[in-house]
C-alpha cells in the first residue's frame, strides 16, 4: 500500500477545520453531528501521530546510514552503527504498518453500539448450557472494558442456559471489537447431563449486529409489520405475569421474527423489539451488499457469516481453537470467565492484514 504525503498534509488540514467546527458557537447543540465531529477528529488525529512516528524513524535510519558510510575506518563505531540499524530497522516497519492500519479506510459500523444473539444449536440440553456460557462470558469481557449490557429477550432453558438469548452492549468501538465473534461455536466436554463421563460435542451459534442509533435509519412501513402480544414466560413456558406485555413483531417483507419480554411495560418492549428489528435490517442490508462485493467480503475476517464454524472450545484440554486464523490458546478456563483480548487481538491483526494485502494488490492493478 503506497504511503503518499500529501494525504498527510490534506488530513493535517482536515484535524484543524474540524477543530474550527467543535469550538464554534451551538457546535454540541446537535448531539449526533458533534459525536460524528469527534470520531473523525480523532481518527484523523492518531493517524497524524502515526505519519509523525514514521517519518522520524525514517530520518534515524538516513542518520544511522550516513554514520555507517563514515564509519568505514572506525570498526568500533561501524559495530554500534549496525547494531543501532538493526533496531532502527525494525522500529521503522512496525511504525510503517501502524500507519498503514491508520490509512485503512473505516468502517462506519466500528463505532456502534452491538445487539447480539446467542441461540443453542445441535446438542439439546447441554447445547442451552453452553449458550448461557457464551452469553456470561461475553458480559464479563464487557465488564471489563466498561461497557453496559442489558437483556432484551431470552428463553431460558431447563437447567439454566438459554434456548436463545438476545442482548444490547453499549460502550466505545463495541462493533469494531465484537464484530469477529458471529459465527458457529462448537464445545466439547462432558456434560452436567452425562452419568457415564462422555464427551459429547455441542453447538451455538453467535450474531453480532450493528446497532442503530435511531429507527429512523431504517425505513419500516407500519403496514409490513404484523404485532402480537402475549404474556411473558419463563423457563418450561410457565407465565410469569398476568399481562399481555411481551410483544412479538413479524417484518411481513422479509419474514424477520422479533419478540420482547424483558421489561413488563408494553411500550418498553415495544420499543426494544423495534430496536433489534431495524438492527436485524440494517444488518441484512450491509450482507447483501458484501454479497456484492465478494472479492472484498472474502479478504476480511469479520464477514459475520453465521454458518460458518469459528471455534471450538475443548474443556477437557482446557482449549481453544479459532479455525480462521488457526490460534490455539490452552486457556480456555480464563477465556470462559471473559478475558478474551489475546483472541480478539489476533483476529484484528490478522483482519488488518488481509485488508491492507488486499488494498495493495488493488494498487497493483491500478484500482484506486
Amino acid at each position: 500500500m503506497e504511503i503518499d504525503s500529501a494525504y498527510f498534509a490534506q488530513a493535517a488540514r482536515r484535524v484543524e477545520e474540524l477543530e474550527r467546527e467543535m469550538s464554534a458557537p451551538g457546535a454540541a447543540s446537535n448531539p449526533a453531528v458533534f459525536k460524528e465531529l469527534v470520531r473523525e477528529h480523532q481518527r484523523l488525529s492518531e493517524l497524524g501521530k502515526a505519519a509523525e512516528e514514521w517519518r522520524r524513524t525514517k530520518a534515524m535510519l538516513a542518520e544511522n546510514a550516513e554514520v555507517l558510510a563514515d564509519a568505514a575506518g572506525d570498526p568500533e563505531l561501524a559495530e554500534i552503527a549496525r547494531a543501532e540499524k538493526e533496531e532502527l530497522e525494525a522500529r521503522a516497519a512496525a511504525a510503517e504498518r501502524r500507519l498503514l492500519e491508520r490509512m485503512l479506510p473505516p468502517d462506519p459500523d466500528d463505532s456502534r453500539n452491538t445487539i447480539m444473539e446467542i441461540r443453542a444449536g445441535t446438542g439439546g440440553e447441554e447445547a442451552a448450557l453452553f449458550a448461557g456460557d457464551l452469553y456470561r462470558m461475553y458480559v464479563h469481557y464487557a465488564d471489563s472494558k466498561g461497557w453496559k449490557t442489558g437483556v432484551i429477550d431470552a428463553s431460558p432453558s431447563e437447567l439454566g442456559g438459554y434456548k436463545e438469548i438476545v442482548f444490547s452492549v453499549e460502550g466505545t468501538d463495541v462493533y469494531k471489537t465484537l464484530r469477529y465473534e458471529s459465527g458457529g461455536h462448537r464445545v466439547q466436554r462432558v456434560p452436567e447431563t452425562e452419568a457415564q463421563g462422555r464427551i459429547h460435542t455441542s453447538a451455538a451459534t453467535v450474531a453480532v449486529l450493528p446497532a442503530v442509533e435511531e429507527i429512523s435509519e431504517v425505513e419500516i412501513k407500519p403496514e409490513e409489520l404484523r404485532i402480537d402480544l402475549f404474556c411473558a414466560s419463563g423457563p418450561g413456558g410457565q407465565k410469569v405475569n398476568k399481562t399481555e406485555s411481551a410483544i412479538r413483531i413479524t417484518h411481513l417483507p422479509t419474514g424477520l421474527v422479533v419478540a420482547c419480554q424483558d421489561e413488563r411495560s408494553q411500550n418498553r418492549n415495544r420499543e426494544k423489539a423495534m430496536r433489534v428489528l431495524a438492527s436485524r435490517l440494517l444488518d441484512l442490508r450491509r450482507q447483501q451488499d458484501h454479497d456484492k462485493l465478494a472479492s472484498e467480503r472474502k479478504s476480511q475476517i469479520g464477514s459475520g457469516d453465521r454458518s460458518e464454524r469459528v471455534r471450538t472450545y475443548n474443556f477437557p484440554q482446557n482449549r481453544l481453537t479459532d479455525h480462521r486464523i488457526n490460534l490455539t490458546i490452552y486457556s480456555l478456563d480464563q477465556v470462559m470467565e471473559g478475558h478474551l483480548d489475546e483472541v480478539i487481538d489476533a483476529l484484528q491483526a490478522k483482519d488488518i492484514e488481509m485488508r491492507l494485502a488486499a488494498r495493495t494488490a488493488q494498487q497493483g492493478q491500478g484500482e484506486p
